[in-house]
């Protein structure tokens, strides 16, 4: 035989675990409002907190097998990974998850553009977050000190050097262009203040600039002056360091002092102040040999030779040389005359005499006869250039002179310095 047996199961006795949600809410509701919420057939609603998802079921049933329908879980809500923009960085307070809150920061040399933080919000995103990181900063560069040179002796420029400058961005170390406004290290530069300066460009076209000074000096020393009755040549600038003055004087003088002075160092002349003085012949000496040693490298000399003042080639002679003082002083030619038979021969440089004995030992030496008309011409070195045994004019003389190869350096000079019959 078989019993049938029936179990009673009071509606008002718990039957299924106490629903407990952590961070969130729960709502039941019983089969006839019982007391105890967890009675059979109960039914419960879960609603997460604020920051807080459901992962399950948001709502259950208590059911006979003493368990509810489904499984429920409020977790907190979590944004996805912030973007990591380039040279950006951020440090957050609780990572990824709800509330939390999170800094940018750039990367040294760069600045922040746009939202300074941004928070995780309940809807799984981002507040802000929309900011990029800038190269705004110039880069650096700093220029050489300022450079001084002085001109080397005869020169006007000097030859300056320095190191070109390296500049450094200070975002991502990279520079796209150096330039430089003046003339580039290695260069000549005249005398004076030279104003150069460096731009330097990064990728994100910032610049900086940098500026130094060359100094050009040139050593000069007090400009000399051109002495009374000659003329002076200068190189170079004239009056700078190693310039090189040159002195001569007109016909009839003789020069004083130094023939050349140099510009030194100390900015000071050599040698001795320069003038040009009347000559001054001595027809004391006692050989023929001695008074043409005074004119040695200063004067041409002309001698003219003959038996008598009576003399039809002597006097064709002078009268043509009288009207041309102007081109012989020009030339530096001191006319000698020789007149006479010893021992009434006279001698005579212009207005001064030479004694006969004098006169004699200059025929001899020159090879002169007593009794015939003769001309020598010596030049500066006293060497014999050329005879005649008849008179010229004093235009052939000036044409025989000017081929000389100092007479053409002495012409240009004057030329230069306005002299001129």
């Amino acid at each position: 035989m078989c019993y049938l047996i029936f179990v009673h199961i009071s509606p008002c006795v718990p039957w299924c675990a106490p629903v407990k949600v952590k961070h969130g809410h729960v709502s039941c509701q019983t089969p006839r409002g019982e007391r105890n919420k967890n009675v059979l057939g109960t039914r419960c609603k879960i609603r997460c907190k604020t920051g807080y998802e459901m992962h399950g079921s948001s709502e259950i049933l208590c059911m006979a097998s003493k368990q509810w329908s489904g499984n429920y879980a409020c977790r907190e809500v979590r944004c996805p990974k912030l973007a990591m923009p380039s040279n950006r960085g951020y440090k957050c307070s609780d990572g990824s998850y709800f509330n939390s809150r999170c800094q940018f920061f750039c990367s040294p040399g760069y600045t922040l553009r746009g939202d300074l933080s941004a928070s995780c919000q309940s809807s799984r995103t981002w507040s802000g977050g929309n900011s990029v990181c800038v190269d705004v900063d110039p880069p650096v560069i700093t220029c050489p000190n300022i450079k001084e040179k002085t001109a080397e002796p005869g020169k006007l420029t000097a030859k300056v050097t320095w190191d070109t400058p390296e500049g450094k961005d200070t975002a991502d170390g990279i520079l796209t262009d150096v330039i430089l406004k003046g003339k580039p290290s290695g260069s000549h530069f005249p005398e004076g203040n030279h104003k150069l300066s460096y731009t330097v460009f990064d990728r994100a076209e910032n610049k900086a600039t940098c500026r130094f000074n060359v100094r050009v000096r040139v050593r000069r020393c007090t400009p000399l002056s051109v002495p009374d009755n000659g003329w002076m040549k200068c190189d170079s600038a004239t009056d700078n360091y190693g310039a090189t003055c040159e002195f001569r004087c007109l016909g009839g003088y003789e020069l004083r002092g130094s023939a050349a002075r140099v510009c030194q160092f100390n900015m000071e002349w050599s040698g001795l102040e320069t003038s040009c003085a009347p000559m001054n012949i001595n027809v004391g000496v006692r050989s023929a040999a001695a008074l043409l040693d005074q004119f040695y490298e200063k004067r041409r000399v002309l001698i003219i030779s003959a038996p008598s003042a009576a003399n039809h080639y002597y006097r064709f002679q002078m009268t043509n040389l009288q009207h041309a003082q102007c081109g012989l002083d020009l030339r530096h030619v001191t006319v000698i005359e020789l007149v006479g038979v010893y021992p009434a021969q006279i001698g005579r440089i212009r207005h001064r005499l030479i004694p006969p004995g004098l006169a004699l030992q200059l025929r001899l030496l020159l090879q002169l006869s007593q009794n015939s008309f003769n001309m020598v011409l010596l030049d500066k070195q006293g060497v014999d250039k050329q005879r005649y045994t008849f008179p010229i004019t004093a235009a052939e003389i000036f044409t025989t002179i000017d081929t000389f190869p100092l007479r053409t350096e002495e012409a240009t000079l004057q030329k230069e310095a306005g002299q001129s019959c």
